[in-house]
């Protein structure tokens, strides 16, 4: 059960660290590249569209199963405490950031109604919007590959010993 469970973090913690960074190299490159109306519609549909079912298995399974696999791993000292610290770096920088950054951001972009506003209203709000989206982005997938990275480790060391 012990194995399964590290498979099983260390396959969903790849698959939310590789959704951040596939993100940062391409929807953010992307996105710079359009007028503020597409870029703030885009925004809102994908932030409507993201609440689905196979996201929220790969992120907050993510989240669980990362304890779940360092508790496991308490007899192995040098295991438990790699695989905690991958734990605690995806609850504060993958988890964390989301819900404290990304999540509010989202909320305040949602309930904007875009015709409403003027050409500068949606500059204004565009660059207040997509610098701290984009700078907690950025936190996220740094995390979330330092998160993976250290699963990684731990598991050289959990085939050790």
């Amino acid at each position: 059960m012990k194995t399964t469970v590290f498979i099983i973090t260390i396959l969903l913690n790849g698959l939310s660290a590789g959704f951040f960074y596939a993100w940062s190299v391409s929807v953010i490159l992307g996105t710079k590249k359009v007028g503020d109306f597409t870029y703030l519609e885009t925004m809102q549909n994908i932030n409507r569209e993201i609440l689905n079912p196979l996201f929220y298995i790969v992120f907050f399974w993510s989240l669980i199963a990362v304890f779940i696999n360092a508790f496991l791993q308490f007899d192995n000292k040098p295991v438990f405490w790699i695989a905690l610290s991958s734990a605690v770096i995806y609850l504060i920088g993958l988890f964390g950031v989301t819900a404290l950054g990304n999540v509010p951001l989202n909320n305040a972009l949602d309930v904007l109604h875009l015709e409403q506003l003027s050409p500068l209203e949606m500059k204004q709000f565009r660059m207040q919007y997509e610098s701290k989206w984009n700078m907690y982005q950025n936190i996220r997938t740094v995390a979330g590959v330092i998160s993976f990275f250290t699963l990684i480790i731990s598991s050289f060391i959990y085939k050790s010993h």
